[in-house]
């Protein structure tokens, strides 16, 4: 895999280089041309925090995962480990949703049956939207508790998501 590695108010070091590459090494056992795909890994500092945020592009899917930790290291194990889950996690949607000898995954591992239950529809909720603005919308939301909030917005005139992101500010998608 090849590895695309910058930082962001931070020095990349050969140390933090080569960890990086010996820790993403363990993914290549997922893909059958391993050499054909670019990892792109941002590192960067805010406050206290290590952050790094990987994309794998492929191209049927993208991988993307984003940890945080005080020590680099730790964050990039954390990284490492979520995608992994992620691509064992996803195997079996991902067989049934591309050819067994188009794929560009190698997946001949146990999937645990849990895995494939998780992803069930357990819960329907009809609701009825009251016409309100964006400040009335996150007060609802943060007085639901929720991290994201479906409403119709009558500034925009149209249904709008509201949704918390991992910074702690908001985002909104609107559907018109």
């Amino acid at each position: 895999m090849e590895i695309n590695l910058r930082g962001e108010k931070i020095t990349v070091t050969d140390a933090i280089r080569e960890y990086v590459t010996e820790k993403f090494e363990r993914l290549n056992k997922y893909f059958e041309n391993p050499e054909e795909i670019k990892a792109y890994v941002n590192v960067k500092v805010e406050n206290l925090e290590q952050i790094i945020e990987v994309t794998i592009p492929t191209t049927k899917f993208t991988l993307r995962a984003e940890e945080r930790h005080n020590d680099l290291y730790a964050a990039i194990d954390l990284v490492v480990d979520k995608l992994e889950r992620q691509i064992r996690k996803n195997k079996t949607r991902i067989k049934k949703q591309y050819k067994v000898n188009d794929i560009e995954l190698n997946l001949d591992f146990e999937v645990e049956k849990t895995e494939e239950e998780d992803k069930k529809i357990v819960k329907r909720k009809d609701i009825e939207m009251k016409p309100m603005d964006e400040e009335e919308a996150i007060l609802q939301s943060e007085l639901l508790d929720h991290d994201f909030f479906v409403f119709k917005n009558v500034n925009e005139e149209c249904v709008s998501v509201l949704y918390k992101r991992k910074d702690g500010k908001y985002g909104i998608i609107n559907v018109k």
